[in-house]
């Protein structure tokens, strides 16, 4: 195994874990490398696998094969660090390996929460030695990170074509050395949308040559055609592109002879008789052994947008994507199947969820709600993670307006989640608090809060969060200690029940039964927190030993 050190904006020196697979017969399942998730595990040890791959929220994704690694990443939007990469040698086992960006562009835009914005639907290619990330940020431009290390440092982000409205690129390099970039547009900042546009770039792929071309309207069948990935094969160009709307869409694919079209079009996959709604937006992937497979995501609201692998074929030079029971060329999704053939066997491997804190590096599941400060949180050499409180802005109306939410992706449907904290309040300040957060457009958490006369226990909530409601707080009673266990069991429908143990074995339900939501454009997270309502030049501080997830 391979350490590298990844700072997150300057705060966090985080661990991107590029892990070397240990390969086994086809009949024997490898030992799993590393920490394996209690809640969700696609592989099912029998040669077979069951969707969604990864039973979180990395919406959009993209994907690419270089030699026998695959490398996939994701919409991140306003979350930091950004850009995930993850890492498969079987498309199936998905690891975290590292981040493109510590911090979003322009710096002090984003050091306040945007949510919803940043990040949307990048590429990753790989193109003459180096791997390549554009994405759209729908009011600044199209950007393109690169590196030859895909777990590793990623280099400055470069405004490639600035502009308003500009979404979801994807660079393509012809074999007579031309390079190309196509992508959609944001009605809300371009005025225009459901069309799709190709510009020439230079050869190294850091700005667009022209005004481009519309090469396709999706007005009249294929309204909200977005999330284009461009591809060259048997003479024809491919673009490969969601349409429909996120929830309830469909898989385009446009083709062609000529790079600027026409393009003929076909509807290649849908829900068809299945559960799976609105299959679409995701990458064509192949292996070694001659196989093609499809990734794509579902939007299952509360819990984000998950990623589904299904296995694709071509005919007539158009693909058939998943299964294709009445034979139409439109397929619909597979929920179990078998294994992409690699030529090998792999461990099972699965994101990193639990953190039990004793490194010196946070664990790659953490993101920030903004561009981090150095103050907010550090690792320390106690086995803890401490957290400083840090003023609510002014004017915040709620935690939606508050930068330092440290979060994660709901896991799966299911999940209990506990930690242990202690927490140490300037005791010349009031209303400092810490505490356990599930965040949406509505959120809840259960918290310490600091009192003239000691420590509270406090439960609150604030639905419409986004709309600026207040939250309604509730003061459960006096603590008489500082250290204090709190979990939150989630259920099916993203129903949360939180509670709390003063001595790790008898929790007490706190509140009614919250229901989470997603935020915008993203699913709910769970995570922690530290505020003050005021200034200080010595913040009082929580020490977290431990963050896990069980069933």
């Amino acid at each position: 195994m391979k350490n590298r050190y990844y700072t997150a904006g300057l705060l966090l020196l985080m661990a991107c874990q590029a892990e070397k697979s240990t390969t086994g017969s086809s009949a024997t399942l490898p030992a799993p490398a590393g920490p394996v998730s209690n809640v969700w595990v696609s592989d099912l040890g029998n040669g077979m696998y069951k969707n969604p791959v990864l039973d979180a929220d990395y919406s959009d994704p993209d994907a690419v094969r270089v030699g026998d690694d695959y490398y996939m990443t994701s919409s991140s939007f306003s979350s930091i660090p950004g850009l995930q990469i993850l890492h498969s040698k079987d498309l199936v086992n998905w690891k975290l390996v590292g981040y493109a960006i510590d911090r979003l562009p322009p710096f002090a835009h984003f050091a306040k929460p945007q949510h919803g914005n940043g990040v949307w639907a990048p590429s990753i290619r790989y193109h003459k030695g180096e791997f390549y990330i554009y994405w759209g940020d729908p009011d600044f431009g199209i950007y393109m990170v690169k590196t030859k290390d895909p777990a590793g440092r990623w280099e400055a982000p470069v405004l490639v074509k600035e502009g308003k409205g500009l979404i979801d690129s994807c660079p393509f390099w012809d074999e007579d050395g031309k390079a190309y970039l196509v992508h959609g547009w944001a009605g809300s900042r371009a005025g225009i949308k459901s069309v799709l546009t190709i510009n020439r770039m230079n050869p190294e792929g850091t700005k667009v040559l022209d005004e481009g071309v519309l090469v396709f309207d999706g007005h009249e069948a294929h309204p909200t055609v977005e999330g284009p990935k461009f591809y060259k094969r048997n003479g024809y160009y491919y673009i490969f592109a969601p349409a429909g709307g996120v929830a309830t869409g469909w898989q385009l694919i446009l083709r062609s002879k000529n790079v600027y079209g026409p393009y003929e079009e076909k509807i290649v996959l849908d829900q068809g008789k299945t559960p799976i709604n609105g299959p679409h937006q995701g990458a064509w992937v192949d292996t070694k052994t001659g196989e093609d497979w499809f990734l794509h995501f579902q939007d299952k609201e509360a819990y984000g947008r998950v990623v589904h692998l299904q296995p694709m074929k071509w005919l007539n030079d158009w693909p058939v994507i998943g299964e294709d029971p009445d034979g139409d060329g439109k397929g619909q999704p597979v929920l179990t199947y078998k294994k992409p053939n690699v030529g090998k066997t792999y461990p099972i491997a699965t994101p990193a969820e639990s953190d039990e804190f004793n490194s010196q590096q946070l664990g790659l599941q953490w993101q920030w709600h903004a561009n981090p400060k150095g103050t907010w949180a550090f690792a320390s050499n106690k086995g803890s993670l401490r957290l400083f409180t840090d003023q609510i802005p002014d004017g915040g109306k709620n935690l939606w307006d508050v930068p330092n939410l440290l979060l994660q992706k709901f896991p799966a449907e299911t999940f209990t989640l506990t930690t242990k904290l202690k927490f140490t309040p300037n005791p010349k300040l009031e209303n400092e608090r810490t505490g356990l957060l599930v965040m949406g457009a509505d959120y809840a958490h259960l918290s310490v809060v600091s009192k003239k006369d000691g420590l509270y226990l406090a439960y609150a909530s604030a639905l419409k969060a986004d709309k600026g409601n207040p939250e309604k707080e509730q003061i459960l009673t006096k603590l008489t200690g500082n250290e204090i266990q709190f979990r939150v069991k989630v259920g099916k429908d993203a129903k949360c029940q939180f509670s709390y143990s003063q001595d790790g074995q008898t929790f007490t339900n706190v509140g009614e039964v919250f229901t989470a939501v997603p935020g915008r454009w993203i699913g709910a997270k769970v995570g922690l927190f530290a505020t003050r309502d005021g200034k200080t030049n010595d913040a009082g501080y929580a020490d977290y030993d431990w963050f896990r997830i069980t069933k």
